[in-house]
């Protein structure tokens, strides 16, 4: 039942990126649909790629990351066929156009909205870029549009994600030369992040910056929403040892994060999307998923239980005064990060703590 259950989430995931291709593509195949109208978002010629999926990075990384932890866990890899090789062929593709090393690329996006991050600038191709390696993503998890293009924890996403891949490919398709085109642009990402994302901050030294865009400007902040530079150990990205992601842990956790927010119902951080004083349980759960410290991990677990305004369910944010003053009545992607929390603890031993919170 578990292989089932794992088979019917992972093809899910995998489906948008699918469709119904008449023949697989090189990555140098794919037409550039720009040439005949440029404001087309992608090269995307057998419509397997929606138009939101290449707005983020994270998009296009979570059906790997699903894929590989499913082949992990269950050792099938039936379902890595040529269809599997047309969606990462288009990933690949999607991922080099927006180095944009060859000008700005077919992608743009624009809306009429009252909402300044619910659209792009630069007649929708959001904010300049200089190519150094690193892939724009013209949009937050959160769906804010990203101020300085290049978004780091989806950086990081993307080289982890390339990766596990590569792997797939070299043991399961023994598609060498596929495998070793996500291996090398896994590597140029990486190098391009350790040279450009990291800022040395006044106060917590070398950190990690949210956004940058290759010119030397530095965004720093985080949000709740994941890839976040909070979670980037739990999605497998960076050692959580790593000091600098322990510099940055400090600084997102604090007032000098302009997204964090601290009141007398609990502490976390938010973001644009909801706006001031609204805290994220997904933060908190994430720095519940990457502390050390089991003191730590019980006050995120408390404070998770004190903030459901006795409902019994996460909720996107709460007020951080007021509990009751919360949006979305039902999240299933917090609650279900709530319940892989509890499940990882009880797994590591450490029921005596979840007991202990009262």
């Amino acid at each position: 039942m578990k292989k089932i259950i794992l088979t019917i989430f992972c093809l899910g995931m995998l489906f948008p990126l699918l469709g119904s291709a008449a023949r697989p593509y090189g990555v140098e195949e794919i037409p550039n649909v720009q040439v005949g109208n440029r404001y087309r978002f992608t090269s995307n010629p057998d419509g397997v790629l929606s138009p939101s999926a290449v707005a983020e990075i994270d998009s296009l990384c979570y059906p790997l990351r699903l894929a590989y932890q499913y082949w992990k866990t269950t050792g099938d890899a039936s379902i890595f066929d040529e269809e599997w090789i047309q969606a990462i062929t288009n990933i690949l593709r999607t991922f080099k156009e927006q180095q944009r090393k060859d000008g700005v690329g077919p992608y743009k996006f624009q809306r009429k909205t009252e909402r300044a991050l619910d659209t792009l600038n630069n007649d929708g191709l959001g904010a300049p870029v200089k190519p150094v390696g690193l892939i724009v993503s013209c949009f937050r998890p959160s769906d804010d549009a990203t101020t300085l293009q290049y978004l780091v924890p989806s950086n990081f996403f993307a080289v982890s994600s390339l990766r596990k891949a590569a792997e797939i490919l070299d043991k399961v398709n023994k598609k060498t030369a596929l495998a070793k085109e996500c291996k090398d642009l896994a590597k140029e990402v990486e190098t391009a992040l350790k040279k450009y994302a990291v800022y040395n901050h006044p106060k917590y030294g070398k950190i990690y910056a949210f956004e940058v865009d290759g010119f030397g400007n530095h965004f720093l902040m985080d949000d709740a929403n994941v890839p976040s530079l909070l979670a980037m150990p739990y999605l497998g990205d960076v050692d959580v040892n790593d000091p600098i992601y322990q510099n940055t842990r400090k600084f997102v956790w604090s007032e000098d994060n302009p997204y964090f927010f601290k009141g007398k119902a609990g502490e976390g951080i938010g973001g644009p999307h909801i706006g001031y004083d609204m805290v994220w349980p997904m933060s908190i759960m994430m720095k519940a998923f990457t502390s050390k410290d089991d003191a730590e991990i019980k006050t995120c677990i408390k404070m998770l239980m004190d903030t459901d305004a006795g409902t019994g369910f996460m909720h996107e944010s709460f007020h951080k005064d007021d509990p009751k003053n919360f949006t979305r009545a039902w999240f299933a992607w917090q609650n279900t990060l709530f319940g892989e929390l509890i499940l990882k603890l009880v797994n590591e031993g450490k029921v005596d703590l979840l007991n202990s919170i009262n």
